[in-house]
């Protein structure tokens, strides 16, 4: 690796925008769960795919791993230059290049935030539904295949990437997927580089699919026994055909945070927050029978509102779930797990996730997308003693274990990154060895965020 040789020749195509001071470095090594800080040699800033273009072709010419870089909320490791190298951070690639009302879709920059983007849109009666809670970048989002609150009912990032624009390992500049809400067409390169995780290639534009903002939207609280009650009001509420927005789950341990942190009066017990799109007629019906389910599996009253900054509170709460966990314990970092398993096996995934912790000398707070059948369980533990990281670590694992026994995934959402990839081939078998060899054929040198998600990476 020519990493001096490099960075010169990429100053004279960036000036300024090469940084290599300590601030930056440091900010670009951080990541938001547990692991060490690891800083590039460099951070970029282009502002345009053709500039994209010309730092990977040098960084290529010189060996140089590039790793991209979206907003760095990612819980994986995804965004850390493990082999040295340049980042490129796409925050002035921010544009929200065209709306199409007529057909619903927008064409961006991977720069772009949800929120920003969701602004931009608020004249033309549209939305971009995809919520993982933080306001990510598009283009992150993409490439770890978010999702979050909202897929139950919109799906996630897979299911809103119409097409996108990447710049590959050996400098070509690829289009796929079309606007065009359907295709036969050859190998679905789009679906492949959703959840790439940035091992592909670096992905410059990105075609959307966007929904209309519901006319009304209705949203509630209530609190059950035990978390298999919960459950089961969730499945009879799906095989009943209620269309739920949002269905969160929070345990006892997350309710005692969320006190804590925002001084509401939740009761100690598991919770679901519930959301519902549609008519104003539709969606007092929708909570009227979802409450009526509650009664049925020993819920408490279930209490919603149409008001919006109700509404807001509501789900502020549950974004900032991360944070109240982490406020219950200060100073400590988290090991944030994500595993997905059919919903029928939700509850016994969580209540022996629940035994596996009360054994553990760490706390674990779960909360969800119990929709989905996706959960989180955040293991607090003491950045400076190892033997906890060690004992989360092995939780994770035998929680990723489990979801697999289960008939689910590791992850449902926050991807691979470097953190999880003693599970990928417990997961897929040969067909980990596949992904190796798609990603040699695409980058043959291994430059682009080596580390990551592949066997010997």
């Amino acid at each position: 690796m020519q990493i001096a040789q490099a960075l010169d020749d990429l100053t004279q195509v960036l000036g300024e925008r090469l940084s290599r001071s300590k601030s930056d470095l440091d900010q670009h090594g951080h990541s938001e769960s547990h692991f060490p800080v690891t800083p590039p040699d460099a951070v970029a800033y282009p502002q345009t795919a053709q500039e994209v273009r010309r730092i990977v072709q040098i960084c290529a010419t010189h060996g140089v791993p590039v790793i991209g870089w979206g907003a760095g909320t990612s819980l994986e490791g995804h965004g850390l230059a493990v082999r040295g190298g340049v980042v490129v951070d796409f925050m002035h690639m921010n544009k929200v290049l065209e709306i199409r009302p007529a057909d619903m879709d927008v064409t961006v920059q991977p720069g772009v935030t949800r929120e920003a983007l969701n602004q931009e849109l608020r004249a033309s009666g549209l939305f971009f539904p995809v919520d993982p809670g933080a306001n990510a970048s598009l283009g992150g989002m993409a490439m770890t295949r978010a999702s979050g609150t909202t897929t139950v009912r919109y799906g996630s990032m897979r299911d809103n990437v119409l097409g996108l624009q990447a710049v590959l390992a050996d400098g070509r500049v690829i289009r796929t997927g079309t606007r065009a809400r359907k295709s036969a067409s050859g190998y679905d390169l789009t679906a492949l580089f959703v959840g790439s995780e940035g091992t592909l290639g670096l992905v410059t534009e990105l075609t959307l699919k966007l929904h209309g903002i519901p006319e009304a939207t209705s949203a509630g609280i209530c609190s059950f026994p035990d978390m298999a009650s919960a459950v089961a009001a969730v499945q009879e509420t799906i095989q009943m055909g209620i269309p739920m927005a949002r269905i969160e789950f929070a345990c006892a341990d997350t309710a005692r945070a969320f006190n804590a942190y925002a001084g509401t009066d939740m009761a100690e017990a598991p919770h679901l927050m519930v959301e519902f799109h549609g008519s104003p007629d539709s969606v007092a019906e929708d909570a009227a029978r979802f409450a009526e389910i509650v009664q049925d599996h020993d819920g408490s009253p279930f209490r919603w509102s149409v008001k919006e900054e109700e509404r807001r509170a509501l789900w502020a709460l549950r974004h900032n779930g991360y944070y109240a966990i982490l406020a219950s314990r200060p100073g400590a970092r988290a090991l944030v797990t994500d595993i997905c398993v059919p919903i029928s096996r939700l509850a016994q995934a969580v209540e022996e996730t629940q035994h596996d912790i009360a054994a553990s000398p760490l706390p674990g707070p779960i909360l969800g997308h119990v929709g989905d059948g996706n959960f989180h369980a955040v293991l607090l533990l003491d950045p400076d003693r190892h033997d906890q990281l060690e004992a989360a670590k092995a939780l994770s694992h035998r929680m990723g274990l489990r979801a697999l026994q289960l008939g689910g995934t590791i992850t449902g959402e926050h991807g691979i990154g470097m953190g999880k990839t003693g599970l990928m081939e417990a997961e897929h078998g040969e067909a980990w060895d596949v992904m190796g060899q798609i990603k040699k054929a695409l980058d043959p040198q291994n430059i682009m965020n080596p580390g990551k998600l592949l066997r010997g990476n």
